[in-house]
């Protein structure tokens, strides 16, 4: 009995084990695995990320010449070089230095990124003050920037919002860093224990023992004193025991030493928590504040410094790298989790991959191979193809060896199954801060996480010509080199890919996505251009109030007085009589500097009713009273050019989706999407960049980048509260105004732009001369006079009684301004397709015609002055039509307008 009750005990536990692998089976699914010598599926593990999306919530920094993450991203788009000399609290450049690096014990390079000083209470984390000296820097700067990230995040001590939700968190908070070194203070303890030497040393050369102690105990007094603080505080271990310590963080705590990938192998290890759901939010980053000169050897003598002292990605000279110091980390939350608690999410993070070079011929020589192998993964772990990313933060560092393995991996990963060419931005934060190696992952992906935020390209710095042996115009890639919009015209959101890769062959590639495909709420980090306005009842009083403004901005509160000065134009009501004046700054510095010059300028012209400076200082004696009427002109064809608004672009949302609604028209017709003529990516050459500005000049493209850029600065100047009296357009620019007068809705207002430019371009195998244009300075009417010779040649545009436009073949055009010039009139040749508003261009008015017929018109809800009479539009629908369809090939009357 008792045998057969064992074995009915056993077949129950069997039947018990069966059903938890049948459990387990149905649970986990796609590739085998053993476990316990059961094959198990598990593509739920490899792919959990896309089930099981991170969200970006909070980040902190402190990086060269960037006290915090606004100065950081300030730095990123204004191109600033963070890159100077070695300071002195660092290491003497007189003891270490020396051009030639041969020079044993001695580095070629006496420049790197250097964090700025900061102010750090060791109260407020409940430090004692006497345990900083045997602390080291980079815990101390750790614990500064995790509250800041947690903060961010909207959570901390000082933050009230989410202080219950933080209390729940706490205990489920871990913080994963990167950190390669992070034991400077291990190097004068040590140095201190090396007192046998010095005494064997000192006695050999005939010192007493008297003397030779007495020389021992200055040396050490040169180094800091061995305590029972002094082990936790050289450790790289505590930098994240003591920001769990003084944060109660009941999380995972612990540092990754992956050399230059090291934030990013954190940045690994904090996902999988998050993943596993082992823990709610994590910390992660990297920590690196060791520009010691121990670092500077060991670079110098790999050697992989610069020897020109300046980083140069993928640039024909780059020739090596530059060190930097920093620490950056970033608060991470299950995307679901995020949104559910109300989280501002600044980027998703979609993917990631790892892998090893394996056997190769160093180790610390990066292989391609196994780049690739980090690269492909990460893609697959966010199952979308990397031809959908449109931006890519290198590793970069600027070496020989360096940058042309890694463009060789994201040039295989990139092109395959791609035909597209120069669609992805490229680049590397390392060009403006060095290379912060540990810290290295968590710049890129910061700098990445604001890039996909502001919806902006950053650029990459010191780049004058990319390096041939690259080839890059035949790859996916293209450098970015200035700070450009980053405009979509599909559904499928904004991406971008960041690398890391270490000595020792270790190798690291993210997938970021955007959270939203924009914004509709206040989300800028960075300073946006700001209006001072100052009045006063008379001029010279004016002069001496700007005068006062002037010496308050130089004080010692400068920028306090700067931002009151900001608030108070906002809410000033300047009265009629009033003198004023005005101009748009982004920073102190320029506030001051445009005020002296309002100041020079008011002390030589004080009875001038109005002027405006070149460089953008508005005056005028008195207001303009409320009885006047104020008129919105639109532009027409002529007036665009490259980069046009680009900050406002990248600053204001509506410009964004203004260009993108065009692009999808555009598209629609197999044409380039207009925002890449108007922003084209940067190019090194005098013949590129012309291509470029003919590209713009073409009437497909102009009229529709006039009218994006015009429609969308239109709407900043209504949210603003802007309501003009009557409106008007010059030429092309009508139709604009009959948009802001609500006569066209938006969607085909968009679709008449997009019609006209098609219809005035040139039609393609035509081998007739449909002429050209030249705007004429001066007397009108002698003009008139001189041209009666010519009767192939038409007045176009009559714009007033000193400046007209003249249309004709481009032979007769030519005739004309050579015998204009001679009579000293002042000539310009227009860029344009055709002789507008002539005969000659009656090829687009049946076209155009047929696209008038297709919209809906509307009464104006205000005047709308026309071109074609010099009057108000009629409010009957068939009257403009007639209109419209008329001033295409009709003058320009805009003098009598």
């Amino acid at each position: 009995m008792a045998a057969s009750k064992i074995e009915a005990e056993l077949e129950q536990l069997q039947d018990e084990i069966s059903n938890c692998e049948k459990s387990l089976l149905k649970l986990i699914q796609g590739k085998k695995i053993m476990v316990s010598n059961v094959p198990l599926n598990t593509s739920e593990i490899n792919t959990k990320l896309q089930h099981t999306q991170i969200a970006i919530v909070g980040m902190a920094s402190i990086f060269p010449q960037a006290k915090n993450l606004q100065e950081y991203w300030e730095n990123i788009i204004q191109k600033v070089d963070c890159i100077t000399d070695v300071p002195p609290s660092r290491w003497s450049i007189d003891d270490y230095y020396d051009p030639n690096p041969r020079t044993p014990d001695k580095t070629y390079c006496k420049r790197g990124g250097f964090i700025p000083e900061v102010d750090f209470n060791p109260m407020e984390f409940g430090l004692p003050p006497n345990t900083l000296e045997v602390t080291d820097i980079s815990q101390l700067l750790g614990l500064l920037v995790a509250k800041s990230a947690i903060e961010d995040a909207g959570y901390g001590e000082s933050r009230q919002f989410n202080r219950d939700i933080y209390d729940r968190l706490r205990q489920r908070t871990g913080v994963v860093l990167g950190v390669a070194v992070g034991r400077q203070l291990a190097l004068p303890l040590s140095s201190r224990m090396q007192y046998p030497v010095w005494e064997k040393v000192l006695k050999s050369s005939g010192l007493s023992d008297e003397d030779t102690q007495i020389i021992i105990e200055k040396i050490k007094s040169a180094y800091v004193q061995w305590n029972e603080n002094a082990f936790p505080g050289m450790l790289a271990n505590v930098i994240t025991g003591r920001i769990a310590n003084r944060l109660d963080l009941g999380g995972m705590n612990c540092v990754v030493d992956a050399a230059c990938a090291s934030s990013l192998g954190a940045l690994k290890i904090a996902i999988s928590e998050l993943v596993e759901h082992r823990s709610d939010m994590m910390l992660t980053g990297g920590v690196d504040t060791d520009n010691t000169i121990m670092a500077y050897m060991c670079f110098s003598k790999t050697p992989a410094v610069s020897p020109s002292e300046n980083v140069k990605p993928f640039d024909a000279d780059s020739d090596g790298m530059m060190l930097g110091e920093g620490v950056g980390m970033l608060v991470l939350k299950r995307l679901e989790d995020a949104e559910r608690d109300n989280d501002r999410i600044y980027a998703v993070i979609k993917g990631i991959g790892s892998s090893s070079d394996g056997r190769y011929k160093s180790i610390y020589a990066p292989r391609p191979e196994g780049q690739m192998k980090a690269l492909s993964r990460a893609y697959e772990d966010a199952d979308c193809s990397p031809a959908s990313v449109g931006l890519i933060e290198a590793h970069g560092t600027g070496t020989m060896a360096g940058d042309p393995t890694e463009f060789s991996a994201i040039k295989a990963v990139f092109g395959e199954n791609n035909s597209k060419t120069q669609h992805i931005a490229l680049g590397s934060v390392k060009s403006q801060i060095g290379h912060t190696k540990a810290a290295a992952g968590a710049a890129s992906m910061i700098k990445t996480a604001l890039a996909l935020h502001h919806k902006v390209l950053p650029p990459t710095i010191n780049i004058n010509q990319p390096h041939p042996k690259l080839n890059i115009e035949s790859s996916p890639f293209y450098l970015n080199t200035e700070t450009r919009p980053w405009i979509t015209s599909d559904d499928q959101p904004r991406r971008a890919g960041v690398s890391a890769f270490g000595f020792g062959g270790t190798n690291y590639h993210v997938v970021l996505e955007e959270y939203k495909h924009e914004h509709k709420q206040p989300y800028r980090l960075h300073n946006s251009f700001q209006s001072v306005l100052i009045s006063a009842k008379t001029p010279a009083e004016l002069l001496s109030r700007c005068q006062e403004i002037q010496q308050q901005l130089q004080s010692d509160a400068g920028e306090r007085h700067y931002a009151e000065l900001i608030a108070t134009g906002k809410a000033l009501e300047i009265p009629i009589a009033d003198a004023r004046v005005g101009f748009v700054v982004n920073s102190l510095t320029q506030a001051g500097d445009l005020l002296q010059k309002t100041i020079d300028l008011l002390k030589n012209k004080l009875q001038a009713e109005s002027w405006e400076h070149p460089q953008g200082i508005y005056y005028r004696k008195t207001g303009i009273s409320k009885d006047q009427k104020v008129v919105a002109l639109f532009s027409g064809q002529g007036s665009q050019y490259l980069e046009m608004g680009r900050e406002l672009v990248i600053n204001f949302p509506c410009l964004r989706q203004s260009f993108a609604q065009m692009d999808r028209l555009l598209c629609q017709d197999g044409l380039q999407p207009v925002s890449e003529v108007v922003f084209p990516h940067p190019v090194f050459n005098r013949e590129s960049k012309a291509a470029q500005m003919e590209a713009l000049q073409l009437t497909e493209y102009a009229q529709p980048a006039i009218g994006a850029f015009s429609a969308g600065l239109y709407k900043i100047l209504q949210e603003a509260g802007f309501k003009p009296d009557m409106v008007a357009g010059h030429s092309f620019g009508e139709l604009t105004a009959l948009w802001a007068a609500g006569v066209l809705s938006e969607e085909d207002y968009c679709f008449l732009v997009k019609a006209r430019g098609q219809a005035m371009a040139t039609p393609q195998n035509s081998k007739s001369d449909n002429g050209t244009m030249l705007a004429v300075k001066g007397d009108v009417s002698q003009v008139k006079k001189l041209i009666a010779d010519f009767p192939l040649v038409n007045i176009a545009n009559l714009n007033s009684h000193q400046q007209m436009v003249l249309a004709g073949t481009k032979a007769e055009i030519a005739k004309v301004e050579e015998m204009l010039t001679a009579k000293g009139f002042h000539t310009v040749l227009l860029k344009v397709s055709a002789a507008f508003h002539t005969s000659l261009v009656a090829y687009a008015l049946k076209p155009f015609a047929n696209a008038i017929e297709r919209v809906t018109l509307e009464p104006p809800q205000i005047p709308v002055y026309t071109n074609f009479t010099g009057t108000p539009y009629p409010n009957q629908a068939k009257v403009i039509q007639n209109i419209l369809k008329e001033h295409l090939g009709s003058q320009v009357l805009f003098q009598e307008e």
